[in-house]
């Protein structure tokens, strides 16, 4: 009798949804598995932004690292938490069918999107893209999972919170009370659940290489090759969201200062044939655009 596969997750509720989601899949196709919780240093640490830490792959080092030492077979990631560059030693496995990859606003009413307002969220991709928009706002941090973030913007006189669809609609906590922003560029592979797997681990490959969407898994490595060409981490303010109808990918793509006052956007379409190398191409046509100043301003901030 095999040996079931142990899945790595962090412990929040919305990453034990997507692994319980891993792991139905898997059971429904004939696999013995398990989850590993295992807590991540970004759930620990709640009172710095993100950007502050410095730490790129916050959210997945904990679980690489129980990766590699082969505490568990597999791990399943938000996508967009994970850096363009997988750790050594890591692969990526499967990409599964993609959720909603936008942004939404839970609010305590809309009257404030017409004067001064308070808006929370710890994106720099989603400050940045507010006080372009809304530039009289008060943008505040806002850290933790979906279920303490939710409770922090009802416990504070803030008139609004963003977050992004997928997360609350996966564990049914979005409220009536929102709205989407179908004018902000999510974070690239958004909405994206990756599962990846030692590398030389043979069966733990082939078995979760069963779940991959194909679909998904192009339209996330385009942008993810944006991002990766742009230099950004996981926490620049760069947006991106391919899509894929009728035989052809259509990408969106940004980078904002932080103050919101500059962006460089890019909109091109491409036939799948000619997808390899396209989120690339996209990220230079913004770089030759301007967008190389905007970037060279955030790296500067970071360094200091």
């Amino acid at each position: 009798m095999s040996t079931g596969l142990r899945i790595g997750t962090r412990d929040s509720e919305l990453a034990l949804w997507q692994a319980n989601t891993v792991l139905d899949h898997l059971k429904q196709a004939g696999h013995k598995a398990e989850l590993v919780p295992v807590k991540s240093t970004g759930d620990l640490v709640l009172d710095k932004p993100l950007y502050e830490l410095g730490i790129t792959g916050i959210f997945t080092r904990t679980l690489d690292v129980a990766l590699l030492k082969g505490d568990v077979d597999l791990v399943v990631h938000s996508m967009k938490d994970v850096p363009t560059a997988l750790p050594e030693g890591i692969v990526q496995a499967a990409v599964l069918k993609r959720a909603n990859p936008t942004d939404i606003m839970v609010h305590k009413g809309l009257d404030f999107l017409r004067a001064g307002g308070v808006v929370a969220t710890g994106s720099l991709r989603r400050k940045a893209q507010w006080l372009r928009r809304y530039p009289n706002h008060q943008i505040v941090d806002l850290r933790g999972n979906v279920n303490t973030r939710l409770r922090k913007l009802q416990e504070n006189p803030w008139n609004a919170a963003v977050f992004a669809a997928a997360g609350l609609e996966r564990i049914g906590l979005l409220p009536e009370s929102h709205a989407p922003l179908d004018w902000m560029l999510p974070a690239p592979a958004q909405g994206a659940m990756l599962v990846v797997v030692r590398q030389g681990d043979s069966r733990s490959l082939q078995i979760a290489a069963e779940l991959n969407d194909k679909g998904s898994a192009l339209c996330t490595a385009v942008e993810r090759e944006f991002l990766r060409t742009l230099e950004g981490g996981c926490t620049a303010p760069i947006g991106a969201l391919a899509t894929m109808e009728a035989g052809k990918l259509s990408f969106k793509g940004g980078v904002f200062s932080l103050d919101g006052r500059h962006e460089v956007r890019i909109e091109e379409t491409v036939n799948l044939e000619n997808t390899p190398g396209f989120g690339k191409q996209c990220a230079m046509e913004i770089l030759d655009s301007g967008g190389d100043a905007i970037m060279e301003t955030i790296r500067n901030r970071n360094v200091r």
